[in-house]
């Protein structure tokens, strides 16, 4: 295998991790030398695979585990009564305005606020299937300028620095 086909497989991979998401794939590719426009259609293209699985499966799978004994069952119900209160709280806030939120979101690439963390907010809140899908691509296409943006303008300035020197 190409080792250009290695590199863009990596950034596929991280691009669907939690927490690292897109928000890690697009640097890392950058970082490793790749162009950014395929680096962030890659990682755009990883962040959405586990998207349709997570609005699917999020909510009966955590409600499941709240099912659990012990330690492990109090956890689980700490964390779906913690999303619930914090969708009431967003839902409040944002009214009618729910896909707008759920989007911008996704779209502020700061820990914890990526695909995720989006999905499991949709499905704690009810939001239909399509719109949310909708509203997560849209906010990872958003992040990913963001952060191809900020990549580009880092490894330019270490590039030159390193050229300079």
């Amino acid at each position: 295998m190409p080792v250009w086909l290695k590199r863009y497989l990596w950034v596929f991979v991280i691009s669907m991790v939690p927490v690292v998401e897109l928000r890690g794939a697009v640097p890392i590719g950058v970082g490793m030398g790749l162009p950014l426009l395929p680096t962030y259609i890659v990682a755009v293209l990883g962040n959405m695979v586990p998207v349709p699985l997570i609005l699917l499966l999020a909510k009966p799978v955590l409600l499941w585990c709240v099912e659990l004994p012990g330690i492990l069952g109090r956890f689980f119900t700490w964390l779906y009564n913690k999303g619930v209160r914090a969708g009431e709280t967003l839902t409040a806030k944002a009214g009618s305005g729910m896909f707008w939120a759920l989007f911008l979101f996704v779209a502020i690439p700061l820990p914890g606020t990526g695909a995720w963390t989006g999905c499991l907010a949709a499905t704690l809140l009810n939001l239909k299937f399509w719109p949310s899908v909708l509203a997560v691509l849209c906010g990872v296409m958003t992040a990913g300028v963001i952060m191809g943006a900020a990549s580009a303008g880092v490894f330019g300035a270490l590039g030159m620095l390193f050229a300079a020197g």
